[in-house]
């Protein structure tokens, strides 16, 4: 194999790497082949080679740069995607240094290109109000409304991630009566989260209409094969204008299912729940993440204000007389 031929073949042992040795999840993987489809299919745009006939050399710093750009400014990608796009890409230098060392200099200058700051929005989550008028949203009379109250009721519970329901099987709950279920998270790490009793009763009545193969998805579509997040995001959409009618304070809210995954982290923290606890609970690597739930919580620093008393002074407040200073303070 000639020297600039090397990539489909490297492309090729890079995900059998990703597969083999590291066991990613499935959803990693995903998020990889879609980074190195885009940027196979942008450098054919840019160098008129398929990407079969690509060369390492067109995978240089700058048309990476290019391509990031690209992704941003065409493809109207948020900052966020464009720094997984940038991490799959950075994954594959490393794994090149280390398989082919004479590209070592080509790796390290995409490697040295580094995540876009961005800013960071503060969490949204849902009252206990607006919970329970969009778990009465779905109609019980019909299997979707069925489901949909279910899988929105165990996202509250759980905190799960919207991949870990979708992903549920019947062997993922625990023998007897559903009162816990086995989460398979990111790394595939799995935690293990007890349900309410109203939770599991409602499960137990669901699982009675479905097949009773282990392997069998707990959630599933109308044609039986098993429920997407994009169904569920459109469900919640759905579920989210129809509970507006009854709670005012859902119109023109855009309701995601993280934003339940929020909502429980944050009901839990209200309530007193260590935040150690709460990492546990939602399948943290580390409680340094869960944190940013405490920056969210308002209520909490109006409680920590509480406690710090106004300086007195006497002085009233410096302000600047002359017009000049004066618009500069206003800039």
């Amino acid at each position: 194999m000639t020297k600039s031929n090397l990539l489909p073949a490297l492309v090729e042992n890079f995900f059998q790497h990703l597969l083999t040795e590291r066991q990613l999840s499935p959803c990693t993987i995903a998020s990889y082949r879609d980074a190195c489809r885009l940027l196979l299919n942008y450098l054919h745009v840019q160098t008129k080679r398929s990407p079969s006939q690509q060369r390492l050399e067109d995978w240089d710093a700058p048309n990476i740069l290019r391509f990031l750009d690209y992704l941003e400014k065409k493809r109207h990608c948020s900052v966020r995607s464009r720094n997984l796009r940038l991490a799959a890409i950075h994954c594959f230098m490393r794994f090149l240094s280390k398989q082919q060392p004479q590209y070592l200099a080509l790796a390290e200058r995409v490697l040295a290109i580094p995540n876009k700051r961005h800013a960071q929005p503060l969490l949204g989550y849902l009252t206990v109000e607006q919970v329970q008028a969009i778990l009465h949203a779905p109609v019980v009379t019909t299997f979707s409304g069925r489901r949909d109250r279910l899988f929105f009721q165990l996202l509250y519970n759980t905190g799960a991630r919207v991949s870990e329901l979708v992903g549920l099987n019947r062997d993922d709950l625990l023998p007897g009566n559903c009162q816990s279920v086995i989460l398979r998270g990111k790394g595939r790490k799995q935690r293990t989260v007890p349900l309410w009793p109203k939770t599991a009763q409602q499960l137990r009545q669901w699982l009675g209409q479905l097949p009773s193969e282990s392997f069998a998805p707990v959630f599933t579509n109308r044609l039986g094969g098993r429920l997407t997040r994009f169904g569920i995001e459109k469900q919640l959409a759905v579920a989210t204008r129809k509970a507006a009618q009854t709670c005012p304070s859902l119109r023109g809210r855009k309701v995601s299912p993280h934003v339940f995954r929020h909502t429980t982290a944050m009901h839990l923290l209200q309530s007193g729940v260590d935040i150690t606890a709460i990492a546990l609970w939602l399948g943290h690597e580390s409680p340094l993440t869960t944190h940013k739930y405490i920056e969210a919580d308002l209520q909490m620093k109006k409680k920590t204000l509480a406690h710090l008393k106004p300086p007195k002074s006497s002085h009233p407040t410096y302000r600047p007389k002359d017009g000049l200073l004066v618009f500069l303070e206003a800039l």
